[in-house]
């Protein structure tokens, strides 16, 4: 009878070569790929881009595409194994993923589950031990193979069963994609993203914003995060905080994504920045949004300008461009 595993598929080279390599042992390979507003391919995309959806087609697998929400966002809240240099919690993203893939394990009807993983490339979660305490965590202990290094680590049941020849499976580990690309152009894989991390959970620059919604949301949303893709970001109370556009695009993007009950605006008389103020707002707090966003525009410098909200009943007002640069970094996210 013909094997079936499961692959974590994030579209990469790393978890091509995996499905690939088990592939020509027979196995038929079914891939589960995870989104989030951090990571993965977006919700209407439809293959035209190299992403998990392409990849998939181009190996012949089937893809099933899982929108990680509120679990996942309070996991990386508080993770149990802490973060990297950033807010990246890889290791209980690991254990998250594989657990989630262990109860799609009898529907799919599979025998086991495989990575892309490589042992030593990300120091963090993928040294021995933390490949090691993932499977454990994840409750697929012996049934996790992670082929591209499968004979540095200890035989699983799907190698010590027959179902792959353990033989057959590369030792690659480390840091360096040389030995990846080598078997790419052995297997014929042609087409994959450049190497890079991938997840904005790892970048530094966005961590600051992350925390920030950690700390002053009660109840995390995935809206929240998809949000701090846009625009500069400040808070401007405990409950308040502003975005302002970079560039038209993002102005577009903020007045699509504003809702009931948030306030959008800009200054009435030029080109500029829009603004979306979400959270309370009282007279106070809207005169600060209106100064912050005045800096970013041709409004003369301490003169009043008038500025406009867009959103409900389309008011004008009044407000002074008297912040400094200063002033506005106190308030930057």
């Amino acid at each position: 009878m013909g094997r079936k595993a499961i692959a974590l598929f994030s579209g990469g080279l790393d978890s091509t070569l995996a499905i690939k390599v088990i592939q020509l042992q027979g196995v038929e390979v079914h891939a589960i790929h995870f989104t989030s507003p951090f990571f993965g391919v977006s919700p209407d995309s439809d293959g035209g881009k190299y992403d998990a959806r392409r990849a998939a087609e181009m190996l012949g697998v089937p893809l099933k595409v899982v929108t990680l929400g509120v679990d996942y966002l309070e996991m990386l809240r508080n993770p149990r194994h802490g973060y990297g240099k950033a807010v990246n919690p890889c290791i209980d993203c690991h254990a998250y993923f594989l657990r989630e893939t262990r109860e799609l394990i009898g529907e799919m009807g599979a025998d086991f589950v495989i990575t892309g993983e490589v042992l030593g490339q990300r120091p963090m979660s993928q040294r021995l031990e933390a490949l090691r305490l993932v499977e454990v965590e994840c409750g697929l202990e012996g049934l996790l193979l992670r082929p591209l290094s499968a004979r540095l680590l200890p035989p699983t049941i799907p190698e010590l069963e027959g179902w792959v020849n353990r033989e057959l499976l590369p030792a690659i580990k480390g840091r360096s994609r040389k030995e990846q690309m080598r078997l790419a152009e052995e297997l014929g894989v042609r087409e994959y993203p450049t190497p890079a991390g991938g997840c904005l959970l790892t970048e530094l620059s966005y961590a600051s914003k992350v925390r920030d919604i950690f700390s002053h949301s009660a109840n995390l949303s995935p809206r929240d995060f998809r949000l701090l893709r846009i625009g500069r970001h400040f808070r401007l109370g405990e409950d308040t905080r502003l975005i302002i556009g970079r560039d038209e695009s993002e102005n577009i993007l903020l007045g699509e994504h504003a809702v009931a009950g948030e306030t959008l605006f800009r200054w009435e008389d030029g080109g500029s920045p829009t603004g979306l103020l979400i959270g309370r707002c009282d007279a106070d707090i809207m005169e600060k949004a209106a100064m912050i966003l005045l800096r970013y525009t041709r409004a003369a410098k301490g003169e009043a300008a008038r500025v406009k909200i867009l959103s409900g009943s389309g008011e004008l007002f009044s407000c002074k461009n008297n912040f400094s640069p200063e002033d506005v970094e106190k308030f930057r996210i």
